[in-house]
C-alpha cells in the first residue's frame, strides 16, 4: 500500500552518498563543502556531476577554476562531513575546524582530503543552471585511491572496507553489507 505524500519530489531517491567537494587554486582559498546530490553520469569517458546552490562560499571559486575534487567520505568523518556542510569557509576555516588535511591536487588545482578513501579530481565542462541548484557537468581528471583497500592478490577495489557514509533524510548512515555482486542473479551454479 503506497501513501501520498507532501514531502518534493527531489527527496524521494535516497539514500545519496555525503561527499566533501574541496576546491580552490591556493593553500590560502582551499575550501570544502559537503554534497549529496553527485554522482556518475558517463562511463566512457569518465563523468560526473555535482550541483551546488550559487549562495554557497565555494561556488564563486567554483566558476572561476572549473575544477573541484570530490572525496568520498567515511563513518570516521561523518562529523567533519557535517560541520563542512553547516558551517560557511566564508566565515571559518574548514581545514582547521575538521581537522582534514589537505593533499595538492595532481591534475587539477583543488586539493584531495587524504582521509578520503576514494578522491576524483574532476574539470567542469558545461553548467546547468536548474533552479536552486547549478549542475556541474564535469569530465574525471584523475582518481586517487586509498591502497589499502586494493586487494593485492586480484587488483579488486573492496570499497565496502571503508565503511563510506551515506545521507538519507537528514541521517548519515553506514553503507550495509554485500548483498551480491554485479551479474549474480543471473549466473549459473558451479557444480
Amino acid at each position: 500500500m503506497y501513501s501520498k505524500t507532501s514531502w518534493p519530489p527531489a527527496t524521494m531517491i535516497y539514500p545519496l552518498p555525503a561527499v566533501l567537494v574541496t576546491c580552490g587554486e591556493t593553500p590560502e582559498e582551499w575550501n570544502m563543502l559537503t554534497i549529496a546530490w553527485t554522482g556518475i553520469v558517463c562511463s566512457d569517458p569518465a563523468m560526473c556531476y555535482i550541483s551546488v546552490r550559487a549562495e554557497r562560499a565555494s561556488y564563486p571559486i567554483l566558476m572561476r577554476t572549473m575544477q573541484y575534487t570530490i572525496n568520498l567520505t567515511t563513518v570516521e568523518m561523518a562529523r567533519s562531513t557535517d560541520w563542512a556542510g553547516v558551517r560557511s569557509g566564508a566565515r571559518y576555516d574548514k581545514w582547521k575546524e575538521t581537522g582534514l588535511i589537505p593533499l595538492p591536487g595532481e591534475k587539477v588545482c583543488s586539493p584531495t582530503i587524504a582521509q578520503s578513501p576514494v578522491s576524483l579530481e574532476c574539470r567542469i565542462k558545461s553548467i546547468i543552471h536548474l533552479g536552486t541548484h547549478d549542475m556541474m557537468l564535469s569530465d574525471i581528471e584523475n582518481v586517487r585511491v586509498d591502497t589499502s583497500l586494493i586487494n593485492e592478490q586480484t587488483g579488486a577495489l573492496e570499497l565496502e572496507k571503508a565503511h563510506l557514509l551515506a545521507y538519507s533524510h537528514g541521517l548519515y548512515q553506514e553503507l550495509g553489507p554485500i548483498v551480491g555482486r554485479f551479474g549474480f542473479s543471473v549466473r549459473k551454479k558451479a557444480n
